[in-house]
């Protein structure tokens, strides 16, 4: 594959549930070192999408691409250890476990050694230096003993995040990491998805549409399950039709 490739790439997926088509025919490239934002409406299809690119549910047509490797019919665990990695809207930590805890969980998850029965899970020679490392990228490193529950609504979303960079994925898919953050919460965050996309491809879901068009490389919007416009920011707020599906007044 040449530099110059996406690490990832759908081409026209569809996802059906009955009559409902809940992504249309949805093409994109996703780079290396890029940001490539989805954004749309409540229930224009933005998390199908994202579920479908991770492989927790199939696609009714098309292709996912990983690295040129058709991973279509891959199941979304065979995806992860492959390197895509995800976040979700909702909160998925252990709230009783710290967060080297819940970041070695998810560095064991991608390191499985199911032969090692009597091995010290806290010991795990790959797992513990990779959750540490997580944690540090995430900004966690001074609250490695902390149990989630204890942790702001800012920290737990920096420690979904590092526990997806325990698995040492290539794509991340990050769906709504801004969702409830404050402002300051928000910069810290921003500043984390920039020093990230240096080495991974991000695809990132997000409704805060200053954050968006202040970190996103590409903007890819969808209305009804298809894309309506897709290319850098400048040409998609400047776009009249986004501008009157979606953008409105703010555009």
């Amino acid at each position: 594959m040449s530099h110059a490739e996406p690490v990832l790439r759908a081409r026209e997926l569809t996802r059906r549930f009955g009559g409902l088509v809940a992504v249309d025919r949805v093409s994109l490239d996703v780079h290396r070192g890029s940001v490539h934002a989805v954004i749309g409406t409540n229930g224009a299809g933005k998390s199908t999408l994202v579920n479908v690119l991770a492989g927790e549910i199939p696609a009714s047509g098309g292709s996912v691409a990983l690295r040129g490797h058709d991973v279509t019919r891959w199941p979304q665990p065979r995806r992860a250890r492959a390197g895509i990695g995800r976040s979700y809207q909702r909160t998925t930590l252990f709230m009783q476990f710290s967060v080297l805890e819940n970041c070695r969980l998810a560095a064991q998850a991608h390191h499985q050694k199911p032969w090692s029965l009597w091995t010290d899970a806290a010991a795990c020679p790959l797992a513990v230096p990779a959750a540490r490392e997580a944690a540090a990228r995430a900004g966690l490193a001074g609250v490695l003993d902390t149990p989630a529950f204890a942790l702001s609504h800012g920290q737990r979303r920096q420690l979904e995040i590092a526990m997806c960079l325990a698995t040492g994925p290539e794509v991340l898919l990050l769906d709504e990491p801004l969702a409830g953050m404050g402002a300051e919460e928000t910069e810290r965050m921003l500043a984390l998805l920039g020093e990230l996309k240096a080495g991974h491809a991000i695809v990132l879901v997000e409704h805060d549409m200053d954050a968006v068009f202040r970190i996103a490389d590409t903007i890819t919007v969808m209305v009804n399950g298809a894309v309506l416009a897709s290319g850098a920011p400048s040409a998609v707020r400047a776009n009249a039709d986004v501008q009157a599906a979606y953008l409105g007044e703010t555009a």
